[in-house]
């Protein structure tokens, strides 16, 4: 598998600057998934935000229906799902406690990044013959 460098910065809560890189996760697979990553300092600590989106883009009628189908308790216990951005492709932002120890923390992205690969590919399988549903015979 070829690896792929994720650098980390730090975004100011209050002015969404990126301020400097406080880290660099080496990934191997689903890099593909994540629209970008940062960390914030929170009152409960540094967290690591990862979005995360299809690795194609999606038909109109396919964009509603990913949201509707896909299950963000596929996280629970793992990470928190704060509102999705809208965007062209469906987009989940996942966020996680940062740890100091990068290989945990690429142990934890690796695994975020695998729990929504799977939910994802559910989820076309499930909506491949539904768009009817969603188009009303456009």
């Amino acid at each position: 598998m070829e690896e792929t460098i994720i650098v980390i910065m730090l975004k100011d809560k209050n002015t969404g600057f990126l301020e400097k890189e406080i880290a660099s996760l080496d990934i191997t697979e689903n890099v593909e998934y994540i629209v970008n990553i940062f960390a914030v300092d929170e009152e409960e600590g540094r967290k690591l935000h990862i979005k995360l989106s299809t690795e194609r883009n999606v038909e109109d009628w396919e964009y509603s229906a990913i949201y509707d189908y896909y299950d963000t308790e596929c996280f629970a216990g793992r990470a928190e799902v704060i509102d999705a951005d809208d965007d062209y492709n469906p987009v989940w932002e996942v966020v996680i406690d940062y740890k100091e120890d990068i290989a945990v923390l690429e142990d934890n992205v690796a695994e975020l990044l695998a729990i929504h690969r799977k939910e994802i590919e559910d989820v076309f399988e499930t909506i491949k013959d539904k768009e009817s549903e969603y188009t009303d015979g456009e």
